[in-house]
């Protein structure tokens, strides 16, 4: 019905030109032609033309171009309009002042999402993106087990393969990468990071369940010439970060990004004979080139990666040379070798600026090698992503849609233990967006995708935000999405592989590991609120998510001698309630504080029972404060982040002999950790933090230590820090 709508829409048209002697027709691009009063407006193209709809309370017509006077017209009924702009003497100096926020909300935007910079990853130790959000309350981080030192996320309650993770809005953390990929982007390459609460875009595919991150990198044209952090803690973990950028031609510039880590020292804090955190070392490297052509409308990326990962934790005297995949003592080895390559390409019309096109193109190839004590698992993944994405509006610029094409190549080679697991996996899917944005008080994103998956078979996913503002520095939002997906039970769950269970995958009937796929809807509601209090800005946020399986694959950790997974058979979801108060106290120190709740269940072969391992209550705080010394110049900067969790639910160990049984709950726990950065100059600074400075320690983390071979050893009982308090410190050094 739009187009039909948009068709019998009245309209003024004409064209905007430069006032001359002889009043030739030198029109005049790129002119603002708009209502008073409303947000309805056009911009002239190439030839000074334009044509904005027309309504009866529309009279008066604003026409604009910098360095010319603005004039308004008096329109009262649907004509052509010739005008002639008046170039001004003299144009007044206008200076327009704000302090960047470090993480930034939006008030218009349609769905939930919030922007961190770089300025909010630098407010800790940042190495990589899995340690991007502790300083945000909205990501939940924790350890996964107890000695591959991998940390988990979690947003609304789920982990993170319900979370679609992007680099540059491609599909980045998934399958074969799912356990340890956030380590493989460093901390330094991301630019900023968008963080979309419930339902995402259909965009992006059709994975999205609890929401989805996506990492910007930095750009050759607007990073620095160079960069150089380097980075050392007191365990005996070091990194090296250096970015090359130099601009080769008009058009082409290109950088290249090194990253290297390494920690090759033994702690065991708590004596129990187990590294409290792996060995390994890292080479990342990215080549990346950029093509910008504005005055044609191309702009392309293309990346070039490599990373080599090896770990290797276990008992302190285990030596890999003696004592691989045998009794001698418990050791465990991931070696990870991963190649990609990338590209964007997109093309604006310069004509019609509203008109582009874009393509993403992405290609990886992901082996891994490990063994944990006498399990191996080894997992090779071919991908293959392709995108193709149409933008332009109807009618005019409140009416926006975006369409196009989307086809995914997945191809799994799988080695547990005696079993090998091979699959192919493609699907070739459609979408269409449209977006409804009046700049004032409504705005409107519907979406839908058609996929045709080769396992999954056809099916379709829809997608709705909505924002409304009822007053002023206000946002109410809603949203509701479908999201449907395999899950790779080996690679999501490789903590498994670190225990004695035995491991049962009992359902036969469906398309993957004889699985039924996961479905599930999200729904959520936002509200947004910013006021001045004390004559400061502030603003509350409250938001409620929901989100409920048609089915899911359970893992059942119930049974502590197995580990089972299964289709679910009854109910599972997952509720979250997050209220947050973000305030400018007074100039340069700013407080964010935040407490959020979680109902997650669900329905086991056993019982109904809370999800294992996931907090009820949290609470969140951070300060940050700056000094300066001089105007616009920041010489000191201090962060500080403090975090409670309230009890989490032990998985049962009710079967096991007494000496190996745990508590129903786990304790409460709280964390504090805090960084001072001086800043030297433009060029130069240094940092200094502490990560759990308290020194909060969870007790016995690997059960069954003192037997690792025996049918009660497992290390996934992990709720809180292992090893203690840890400090760094670091510099970074930059030249425009």
């Amino acid at each position: 019905m739009l187009p039909v709508f948009s068709t019998s829409q009245e309209k003024i048209t004409g064209m905007i030109m430069e006032a001359n002697e002889k009043n030739e027709p030198i029109g005049l691009a790129g002119a603002n032609v708009y209502w008073l009063g409303t947000s309805i407006g056009v911009v002239t193209d190439i030839d000074g033309n334009f044509s904005i709809s027309y309504s009866e309370e529309y009279t008066k017509l604003v026409i604009s171009y910098i360095g010319f006077k603005t004039d308004t017209l008096t329109v009262t009924k649907p004509k052509t309009v010739h005008h002639w702009l008046q170039p001004t003497d003299n144009l007044d100096e206008v200076t327009i002042t704000s302090r960047k926020q470090a993480t930034a909300k939006s008030y218009m935007q349609a769905s939930n999402v919030f922007t961190v910079s770089s300025d909010e990853l630098l407010k800790a130790a940042c190495c990589n993106l899995s340690e991007s959000f502790e300083t945000n309350p909205s990501i939940d981080v924790n350890f996964a087990d107890a000695i591959t030192g991998t940390r988990q996320i979690k947003m609304l309650g789920l982990t993170s393969p319900y979370i679609l993770i992007a680099t540059e809005n491609i599909p980045s953390i998934r399958g074969a990468s799912q356990a340890f990929g956030l380590s493989f982007i460093p901390g330094t390459w991301v630019s900023s990071i968008q963080i979309t609460k419930g339902a995402g875009s259909v965009v992006n595919g059709y994975e999205s369940i609890a929401g989805q991150i996506n990492a910007e990198l930095v750009k050759p044209t607007t990073d620095n010439t160079l960069f150089v952090n380097l980075f050392g803690n007191v365990a005996g973990r070091f990194e090296l970060n250096t970015h090359i950028n130099t601009k080769v031609s008009d058009r082409w510039s290109t950088g290249l990004y090194l990253h290297g880590n390494a920690h090759n020292e033994k702690h065991d804090v708590n004596n129990d004979n187990f590294m409290d955190m792996p060995m390994y070392n890292q080479i990342n490297m990215m080549n990346r080139w950029q093509y910008t052509d504005t005055e044609k409308g191309f702009v392309s990326f293309i990346n070039l990666k490599f990373l080599n990962d090896e770990k290797q934790t276990g008992q302190l005297d285990f030596n890999p040379n003696t004592d691989k995949l045998t009794t001698n003592s418990w050791g465990s080895e991931i070696d990870t070798k991963r190649y990609e390559i990338s590209g964007k390409f997109g093309y604006v019309n310069p004509e019609i600026p509203y008109q582009s096109l874009g393509v993403q193109t992405a290609f990886s190839n992901h082996k891994q090698v490990s063994y944990f004590g006498l399990n191996q698992y080894d997992i090779t993944q071919n991908s293959l992503y392709a995108n193709a994405i149409y933008n332009s509006i109807i009618s005019d610029s409140r009416h926006k849609i975006k369409t196009g094409v989307s086809y995914t190549y997945d191809h799994y080679d799988e080695f547990v233990n005696t079993m090998s697991y091979e699959r192919t996996e493609y699907s070739v899917g459609a979408f269409f967006e449209y977006n409804y944005d009046n700049l004032d008080r409504l705005n409107l994103t519907a979406g839908v995708r058609v996929d045709n998956h080769n396992l999954l078979g056809a099916f379709v996913t829809p997608r709705l935000h909505a924002r409304y503002t009822p007053w002023e520095k206000s946002a109410l939002r809603a949203s509701i999405g479908r999201g449907k997906r395999s899950a790779n039970i080996f690679a999501e769950n490789q903590k498994i592989f670190s225990t004695s269970r035995v491991i049962n995958i009992i359902d036969s009937s469906g398309s993957v590991y004889g699985l039924d796929p996961e479905v599930a809807w999200n729904y959520g509601v936002s509200f947004l609120q910013g006021f001045n209090l004390f004559k400061r800005k502030a603003d509350i946020t409250l938001d409620y998510y929901k989100t409920d399986f048609e089915n899911q694959v359970v893992v059942d950790f119930e049974n502590p001698q197995e580990v089972s997974f299964y289709n679910l058979d009854g109910k599972s979801y997952a509720n979250s309630l997050q209220l947050e108060f973000n305030y400018n106290v007074f100039q340069y120190f700013d407080l964010r504080m935040a407490y959020k709740y979680y109902d997650v269940q669900t329905q086991y072969n056993s019982d109904k029972l809370e999800k294992p391992l996931v907090p009820k209550h949290r609470l969140f705080a951070n300060a940050s404060y700056e000094i300066y010394e001089k105007e616009g110049a920041g010489q000191w900067k201090f962060d500080v982040t403090y975090n409670w969790l309230g009890e989490q639910r032990f998985s049962s160990t009710a079967s096991n002999p007494l000496q190996y049984q745990l508590a129903a709950y786990t304790p409460t726990l709280a964390t504090l950790n805090a960084q001072v950065t001086k800043v030297f100059s433009p060029k130069f600074e240094v940092y200094l933090g502490g990560e759990n400075i308290t020194n909060v320690r969870q007790n016995n983390p690997v059960l069954g230590a003192d037997n690792p071979f025996g049918s009660n050893f497992d290390t996934t009982f992990v709720y809180g820090p292992v090893f203690g308090s840890n400090y760094y410190a670091g510099l970074r050094f930059k030249i425009k």
